[in-house]
């Protein structure tokens, strides 16, 4: 099916060197790939450096790009500045930025610490803002134009109960977006966001999705599909081509935009975990062990 390949022409985003968050892994992992297919050299970013060097390599490998593995916190500043630094060092100049990294679980917000809050709006929220920060400067000092953008959710305008601490953080990044990119538009600097319904990938899926711990009954009740008008999971291709379209000069005039990519998922049913509702108070408790275990595999 055509939604599977590829959508750009070969070279569309030759001259561009772009920063991806969380790009050793997931979503941040595929849009890379195809950032790298399309010609653009390639920062990828997160606190782990051995996966990143293995996506890396792996990446350079399949596409003949160049990749540049960087371990980066993006709740603190000074690294972020540091990235940057090598980025510009290795490459000459950055073009673009994707706020990818993220932190997300599903849990009954009275269950929290403020502890698991603050990691998550850190992350999200911090980490964007860091980023975006840092980079704009650059990009404002220098006359540079630039090309941002967040990766955000649906339920960043619609909120969602069982992810409230995401849900508070991706509406901060949407107001971010659509802020700066009335601001910032003057000097060249665009800002989109893109929203994403179900799209699988092993880490988060299993931090949102966490089906061994449930019942039966409840994983088909509700499983992401059901929710989803198309009835079906998004392709990794699908979202790489639409990242890849507004990271390109194709997109010029695209400036302030939230584009939802869910098959109609946050039509059918605004807020997408609060069909969490459903699960017995019990089921919370090997949840919540299900989805630690799941993490410290994932660290």
């Amino acid at each position: 099916m055509q939604y599977k390949e590829p959508m750009l022409r070969d070279g569309a985003l030759k001259g561009h060197t772009i920063i991806i968050t969380g790009g050793g892994t997931g979503l941040g992992k595929s849009m890379t790939k195809y950032f790298l297919q399309l010609g653009a050299n390639a920062v990828i970013s997160s606190r782990k450096l051995d996966v990143l060097e293995k996506t890396a390599e792996e990446l350079a490998q399949e596409t003949g790009g160049k990749v540049l593995p960087v371990a980066c916190d993006v709740r603190r500043y000074e690294d972020v500045e540091q990235m940057i630094s090598l980025a510009e060092t290795t490459f000459g100049k950055v073009t673009g930025l994707v706020n990818n990294a993220a932190g997300n679980f599903i849990s009954p917000t009275e269950r929290l610490s403020a502890r698991a809050f603050d990691t998550v709006v850190d992350i999200v929220l911090r980490g964007s803002y860091n980023c975006t920060l840092a980079l704009g400067k650059k990009w404002i000092a220098s006359k540079q134009p630039g090309t941002i953008l967040n990766i955000i959710v649906s339920y960043a305008w619609t909120g969602s109960g069982y992810t409230v601490p995401s849900a508070c953080a991706k509406a901060g990044v949407l107001a971010l977006t659509r802020s700066l990119a009335a601001e910032w538009g003057k000097y060249g600097i665009r800002s989109n966001a893109i929203a994403p319904g179900p799209f699988p990938t092993e880490g988060a899926w299993a931090r949102l999705f966490p089906e061994e711990a449930m019942p039966k009954e409840l994983v088909e009740k509700l499983s992401p599909k059901n929710a989803i008008p198309l009835q079906r999971v998004g392709e990794h291709q699908e979202l790489a081509n639409l990242a890849a379209y507004l990271m390109s000069d194709y997109s010029a005039y695209i400036n302030g935009d939230a584009i939802t990519i869910d098959g109609g998922e946050w039509l059918l049913g605004a807020g997408e975990f609060n069909k969490m509702r459903d699960i017995p108070d019990g089921t919370w408790d090997a949840i919540e062990q299900t989805i630690r275990k799941n993490t410290k595999k994932g660290s």
